[in-house]
């Protein structure tokens, strides 16, 4: 039994398996923006690049995906102002449905175990949980642009365990991204679980007998 389970945030708990990349690319297709992944994928992670570490901590949820929606917007060459605050509206919202659902398990899982997040971030990251009221469910959030150093490198999750004073066997991590939060989480000496959604059925785990999820509900019963 673990003492401690670590998230990431990003396609992780405010998602259930689907990046932010993806979500994005769907709402502006959605709008009747169709961009091809070759194109969409290097304008979306240049708007995304552009925000680590230049918002302010306290930049809020909303606010800071109005700043990468109007990013991939100029990205993609359209001056259109509208359509980057529907798209930001829509994210968010979707988002926060998710959100206060996880809320819930999270809960239950904090009377049982120590709970933290490492994340790849902006450097705002604590703000944007108590944004969606998740701050007060963490005992330590780490952000990437806060910490200097990003997943999948094992430093990010040492910094998380020395927070809480424990040791790689002492945690689990639950992650989306297989290069960069199992194999980061693989290489800090973590059990790892991956959360997949849509293809659950025929993920592949990094290493044998890793567990692979559907939705972070199933850590209720994974875990017991």
């Amino acid at each position: 039994m673990p003492a401690a389970v670590l998230f990431d945030f990003g396609g992780t708990l405010d998602a259930d398996g689907l990046t932010w990349k993806e979500r994005v690319s769907r709402l502006y297709r959605d709008e009747g923006v169709a961009v091809g992944p070759e194109s969409f994928d290097p304008l979306f992670y240049a708007a995304d690049d552009a925000l680590v570490g230049t918002v302010p901590r306290t930049l809020g949820f909303r606010e800071t995906v109005a700043q990468l929606t109007a990013g991939v917007t100029r990205g993609l060459g359209l001056d259109d102002p509208a359509l980057a605050a529907r798209v930001a509206t829509r994210f968010v919202d979707d988002a926060c449905v998710t959100l206060r659902r996880n809320a819930v398990v999270l809960e239950a899982l904090g009377r049982r175990y120590r709970l933290g997040i490492v994340s790849n971030f902006y450097g705002n990251l604590t703000r944007v949980c108590a944004d969606c009221g998740l701050d007060r469910l963490f005992d330590v959030i780490i952000d990437s642009a806060e910490v200097g150093v990003s997943k999948p490198d094992p430093a990010i999750f040492q910094h998380a365990l020395e927070r809480l004073r424990l040791s790689p066997a002492d945690a689990v991590f639950v992650g989306d991204s297989a290069p960069r939060d199992m194999a980061g989480a693989r290489a800090a000496g973590l059990a790892h679980v991956w959360l997949v959604a849509e293809r659950v059925d025929t993920a592949v785990p990094c290493c044998p007998g890793d567990r692979v999820i559907a939705s972070i509900k199933d850590l209720e019963e994974i875990l017991r």
